[in-house]
């Protein structure tokens, strides 16, 4: 339905083989999805965004280690908070396939501006906010496929050191 890789058995009970599998709509219910590997050479794959902020080691000098923590914290919490989800699920069902984008953001007021833009356009995410500091630090979004979500962080570059 959404065009995700993940090859299936005969014997997997997500598979749509067989006469008694049920409807399309039947299978919607049951949050199964069927495997479409053209959608992926159109780069129609699930992927999860991390936007971190650039400044975290740059200008306050944070560990690299330390920020790559604050990535992992906002990505396994939107996973969470998103768990029930049918992109997340499929996500979820094809670990061995996971796509991650981690892109840089500026400073905070970058930061609070993707999460207005998110917010505004319904895109499911959770920022990190380290605790006790209280300093926002990431954005992870809830696993989408690419072509929906690319569009509002296209300009940001990967994060390097």
């Amino acid at each position: 339905m959404f065009g995700y890789s993940r090859r299936r058995s005969a014997g997997d009970p997500m598979t749509n083989h067989g006469a008694n599998q049920g409807t399309l709509s039947e299978n919607r219910q049951r949050r199964t999805y069927i495997i479409n590997e053209e959608k992926m050479a159109t780069e129609d794959y699930l992927i999860q965004y991390v936007l971190v902020r650039g400044d975290l080691a740059k200008n306050l000098k944070w560990p690299l280690g330390a920020v790559i923590a604050q990535a992992c914290h906002a990505c396994v919490a939107a996973i969470h908070l998103f768990q029930q989800d049918p992109h997340t699920q499929a996500y979820l069902n094809d670990l061995n396939n996971m796509h991650k984008a981690v892109l840089e953001v500026p400073n905070e007021d970058a930061l609070r501006k993707f999460e207005a833009t998110f917010k505004e356009k319904n895109i499911d995410h959770k920022i990190w906010v380290e605790q006790p500091e209280n300093i926002p630090t990431c954005i992870a979004l809830k696993p989408y496929p690419k072509q929906y979500v690319k569009g509002l962080v296209k300009n940001l570059k990967l994060m390097k050191d």
